[in-house]
């Protein structure tokens, strides 16, 4: 995998992670003015591999069959 930085339409930084089959499989979301603080997202999502997994299906679930007022 690699992080790849580019420049969107606006002229603002962005950066996305693609696999090594060449899919897109993250990506910033928003754009940065200054490349600095682009590298410092990408930094943030590497620092972040022992943030845990949380498995939000069941509270979905329950919001979506409770019967509306």
């Amino acid at each position: 995998m690699r992080f790849e930085l580019h420049k969107d339409a606006a002229g603002d930084w962005r950066w996305r992670l693609r696999a090594t089959n060449g899919n897109v499989v993250a990506d910033s979301a928003e754009g940065y003015r200054n490349r600095e603080d682009c590298e410092r997202g990408i930094a943030l999502v590497k620092s972040s591999a022992s943030a845990p997994t949380v498995d939000m299906s069941a509270k979905h679930a329950g919001a979506a069959s409770r019967p509306s007022a």
